[in-house]
């Protein structure tokens, strides 16, 4: 290699107007930066420097993919590493390993799901629905840690733009939990997630049926487009005042007469709950045939209970105005499956029970020195209080044939 002349400091059209010759040569500035210049025309900006008493050359870009500006700052980051005695190369190397190694983010979303989601979510497998149908095709290859904050707003706006504003949300909610599990695992330093705003607006969680949307609703389920099972079990939770989870996930060997244990493994607070089933909750029931109570309708999966979203997708399509007609099935405002049990919970106190017995019937966690020391089972003010709201829901179903229901103590 032949050297050329050394300027007092190269400018980018200098740099821009070198020729190649027939040989390669080099052309430097007093700042210590040389741009080498093949037979080929290609450039190269180069470090020369001395460690361990050797002179050693350090590549640091191409031109023009690396402008001058970029090839100063480059320089001055070689040469900060060469003053704390560490060869530029030798960290090139290394980095371009450690990237090699960086999970991409489908090997983050299975780490994930393997190592926090599965252990500790009851709903694991939705985070894992969001997260591939959502996420994976989007990021899938990319590495995690080249994530930036505006990818996270680009994808929440993608899932928005096709109408899923809400579900935009949940996936925000699903990301941000994951990288920060990324953190605490070390794999970031960073989460991406920070600042982003959720881009779909919710409403405050507070719809509550009125009796005639419960009369329109327990009516209007005969003619919606929806299999038995689904009909039946979305009368359940309004009966019931249970989680639609828990409601699908019936097992005929839970119920013993009037009275469904839904196990510790299936309550969302992991503690076994005690539900009285009134007549009326008990006609929505038939555990003759054994196994779930509400078995999916798939010939192929009946040995499997239906799908909690089956519930929140009958009511969503049950809602939506015909194409023809432009009539809904079900002449309501937007609810879902989760608001009838905020509806029965809502009556009841609306009809003087107490907020402690409804808190009971609905499993709610409580804190605090009360709820460590308060062991009672409170069986009879649960019966009293949902064969109260059974009658309540009878009279507001069929206004003229309430007093006609018969209710029995349980045993």
């Amino acid at each position: 290699m032949r050297a050329g002349e050394t300027m007092a400091k190269l400018k980018a059209i200098t740099v821009k107007n070198l020729q190649p010759k027939e040989k390669s040569y080099v052309v430097a500035d007093d700042s210590g930066l040389y741009v080498r210049v093949s037979p080929n025309g290609k450039k190269t900006w180069l470090y020369i420097y001395s460690l361990d008493g050797k002179r050693r050359w350090f590549k640091l870009g191409t031109y023009p993919d690396m402008g001058l500006k970029e090839a100063r700052d480059e320089l001055s980051n070689a040469r900060k590493l060469v003053d704390r005695e560490k060869d530029p190369a030798d960290e090139k190397v290394k980095a371009r390993a450690d990237r090699k190694a960086a999970p991409t983010i489908k090997e983050l979303v299975k780490e994930y799901l393997e190592k926090w989601a599965k252990p500790r979510k009851r709903t694991w497998k939705e985070d894992e629905r969001i997260l591939f149908k959502d996420v994976v095709p989007k990021w899938g290859k990319r590495k995690a840690k080249d994530i930036k904050r505006r990818d996270v707003i680009l994808l929440l706006e993608g899932v928005a733009e096709r109408g899923a504003l809400i579900q935009s949300n949940r996936v925000l909610a699903v990301v941000r939990k994951m990288f920060n599990f990324a953190i605490g695992r070390g794999i970031l330093e960073l989460n991406p997630c920070l600042n982003v705003a959720p881009v779909g607006k919710e409403n405050q969680k507070d719809r509550c049926l009125t009796a005639d949307e419960i009369r329109a609703l327990w009516h209007g389920l005969k003619d919606a487009g929806m299999s038995e099972e689904t009909r039946q079990a979305l009368k359940l939770i309004l009966v019931t005042g249970q989680r639609p989870g828990e409601v699908i996930a019936l097992h005929a060997d839970e119920i013993d007469g009037c009275w469904w244990t839904i196990p510790s493994a299936k309550a969302k607070n992991g503690k076994a709950h005690r539900v009285y089933l009134s007549p009326l909750a008990l006609s929505l029931i038939d555990v003759s045939q054994g196994g779930y109570v509400f078995p999916s309708p798939r010939a192929e999966q009946r040995d499997k209970h239906i799908h909690v979203n089956a519930l929140a997708y009958a009511v969503r399509r049950a809602l939506k105005p015909d194409e023809q007609t432009g009539e809904q099935v079900l002449k309501l405002d937007p609810f879902t499956p989760h608001d009838l049990r905020r509806t029965a919970a809502s009556h009841m106190t609306g009809a003087g029970i107490s907020r402690l017995v409804v808190s009971k019937i609905l499993n709610h966690v409580e804190k605090g020195v009360t709820a460590v020391y308060d062991r009672h089972s409170y069986d009879r003010e649960k019966q009293l209080a949902m064969e109260s709201w059974a009658r309540r829901l009878a009279g507001m179903v069929e206004p003229q044939d309430h007093n006609k229901v018969v209710y029995f103590p349980a045993g």
